[in-house]
């Protein structure tokens, strides 16, 4: 069997679909605000945003007048499209081209978001991986927040297939370093109409 290339997977897609097409689009990301809210993070906390690509996270925490913001995509495409977007504000952001199965932090972040990007992650070593990741990323009594697609979301996302989560798979998945503060299922409704189940996870650094 071919190998599947991940990153050419998502430099393609990125090269060749306009930002307002893809599934995951959301110009107002209010659940994944509605965290940071939840959370009083103060201005100064060290955010990362995994898999944030030009999603428009990073503008609203902009706005929120947040000073230390991180973006980590496995696309290059992604990045140099947020950071046009962006203008001379993307000078305020530390970028990261990094599959997220490879990255090795260089710094602790008080807030790791991660929205849509941990359930592409199939193989157990690369999810064994990311969570030894996060044990090392993020100090104690900081906040993971991961959505991720539930058991009533979709199989296979942008052509790939994807591993679906419940609130119990998740809670187990990182209890060894983490306590769960809570769970919501959302809808997301794409582009094309479509809804997508997700549940989204919070837990705090032992």
């Amino acid at each position: 069997m071919e190998h599947f290339n991940r990153k050419s997977h998502w430099e393609n897609i990125y090269e060749s679909k306009p930002l307002e097409t893809v599934s995951w689009y959301q110009p107002n990301p209010e659940t994944s605000l509605h965290f940071v809210h939840q959370f009083n993070l103060p201005k100064t906390a060290k955010i990362i945003d995994i898999g944030g690509g030009d999603s428009f996270f990073v503008d609203h925490l902009l706005e929120l007048d947040y000073e230390d913001i991180t973006v980590m995509d496995i696309s290059n495409a992604a990045i140099q499209r947020a950071k046009e977007r962006l203008g001379s504000k993307s000078d305020r952001i530390k970028w990261i081209v990094s599959d997220v199965s490879d990255f090795i932090p260089t710094e602790q972040y008080d807030f790791w978001h991660d929205r849509a990007a941990f359930h592409f992650l199939t193989d157990k070593n690369e999810i064994e991986n990311y969570v030894e990741t996060t044990t090392k990323a993020i100090p104690q009594n900081g906040i993971l927040v991961i959505g991720t697609f539930s058991k009533q979301g979709p199989t296979k996302c942008s052509g790939i297939e994807i591993k679906q989560y419940s609130e119990q798979t998740m809670t187990d998945l990182f209890q060894n370093h983490f306590q769960k503060i809570g769970c919501i299922t959302i809808d997301h409704t794409t582009p094309s109409e479509t809804n997508q189940n997700f549940v989204f996870c919070s837990f705090r650094k032992n």
